[in-house]
């Protein structure tokens, strides 16, 4: 006699527009009440049903994550792009993005998060994990998402992040020597990988080349 059950469809929908606009699972509710487009979506009629709440998303969340559904569905929404020509597989642009975690340890265990890691990125250290993402070159569309420790370098996730159809690959200076390790010697595309920032600075014209 908790409360009332919430249609599959409807949290699907919810669990996308979570993902799309990078809300957290209070946020979400929040946004639900304030826009009528968000409830549109969703399916959610105020004067009929209210809006799940936080701890619902949250445990929707996690029973996708629990049962390896997000993968499932992240393959299916890209097979999707890729079938109305959405997404071209010509061409990867890889990168990542550091994602902050609280390094504060006043919890039960007295200790940082052991999934997360400590990393230097130019003059600023930063503590939590990493998003290797590959992004179609063409639509800009995300085909591909690892999630590591911060200090994972960017060059050991790159096999990962790319599908295999590509005809050329796109990085920055991070990414440099990516063409010349192991995983890659059977892959037949087109490297182009920016110059190190040192190396610009060096140059009278201060122009930025890329290695291909």
């Amino acid at each position: 006699k908790g409360r009332p059950p919430v249609g599959l469809e409807r949290m699907l929908r919810i669990h996308f527009l979570q993902q799309w606009y990078g809300l957290a699972d209070g946020a979400m509710e929040d946004a639900l009440y304030d826009s009528q487009a968000l409830r549109g979506f969703a399916g959610i009629d105020l004067t009929v049903t209210a809006v799940p709440e936080a701890t619902t998303i949250l445990n929707f969340r996690h029973w996708l994550e629990e049962h390896d559904l997000t993968r499932a569905l992240f393959d299916e929404v890209g097979a999707m792009l890729e079938e109305r020509g959405l997404l071209m597989r010509q061409g990867t642009i890889v990168d990542a993005t550091i994602i902050a975690a609280p390094p504060s340890t006043k919890n039960k265990k007295k200790a940082r998060d052991p999934e997360m890691h400590q990393t230097k990125k130019g003059n600023q250290w930063h503590f939590g994990m990493k998003a290797h993402i590959g992004v179609d070159v063409a639509s800009g569309v995300v085909h591909t998402v690892t999630g590591t420790a911060a200090n994972e370098a960017d060059i050991n996730q790159t096999a990962s992040l790319l599908h295999g159809q590509e005809e050329a690959v796109f990085a920055d200076a991070g990414y440099t020597g990516a063409d010349k390790r192991p995983e890659h010697e059977d892959r037949e595309v087109s490297w182009n990988i920016a110059i190190k920032r040192g190396i610009i600075k060096a140059l009278r014209n201060g122009c930025v080349i890329w290695r291909s």
